[in-house]
């Protein structure tokens, strides 16, 4: 399995009102509680190979972290597992912030 990126605007549009799917924050646990996309669960990418069960496997998983890169890897992982529609978030947070979206924090 692979996966498929995904642009903010069509997770934003999309994904993000929408309770069907798991958004997998891979940044440390520090880089998540300092701000985080809203309803965003967060597995460190070191952790998440052992962590998997955590994720729903009925719905999409939508990867997420500072920019992009570290995303890959984990939707990638992910993908690996056997999870169906798994979808990388370009741009991360980063992108997430500069188009003035909502934040959480924890």
């Amino acid at each position: 399995m692979t996966y498929q990126n995904l642009t903010f605007v069509t997770y934003r549009d999309t994904y993000f009102e929408n309770a069907d799917h798991t958004l997998v924050d891979v940044r440390s646990k520090m880089e998540f509680q300092q701000g985080h996309v809203p309803h965003a669960i967060n597995i460190p990418l070191n952790e998440l190979p052992n962590r998997l069960s955590e994720i729903e496997s009925n719905q999409s998983v939508v990867v997420i972290c500072a920019s992009g890169n570290r995303s890959q890897s984990g939707a990638d992982i992910i993908a690996k597992a056997g999870f169906q529609h798994v979808y990388n978030l370009q741009g991360g947070t980063m992108i997430w912030m500069m188009n003035n979206l909502p934040l959480a924090r924890s």
